[in-house]
């Protein structure tokens, strides 16, 4: 039998991956950007934030300052991360029925 928390804590877990991967992603286009290299298109950043990386994502435009002048993108990881802590909030909720 599968431990009762298993799915919380598994999507707890993923937010945490995912959160961490988009703000690495961030800081890598930041990098990008200063060197005039190949970049991560827009879309693949509010991607990765939108599926469960929305706190990396408001991180990393916060502590590299990067894509914060484009209202879009706070817009959509903002949602984004209310959405993500209403499911975790939820499941918990339901665990401690």
């Amino acid at each position: 039998m599968i431990y009762e928390g298993f799915f919380v804590w598994l999507y707890a877990v993923y937010l945490l991956f995912m959160s961490f991967v988009t703000f690495v992603m961030y800081g890598v286009d930041k990098r990008r950007a200063k060197r005039g290299q190949w970049r991560i298109s827009e879309k693949a950043l509010l991607t990765l934030g939108f599926i469960g990386g929305a706190a990396g994502a408001i991180l990393g435009m916060h502590l590299f300052r990067h894509k914060t002048k484009h209202w879009y993108f706070w817009a959509i990881n903002i949602v984004a991360i209310i959405l993500q802590l209403a499911i975790l909030a939820l499941a918990v909720a339901t665990q401690l029925r």
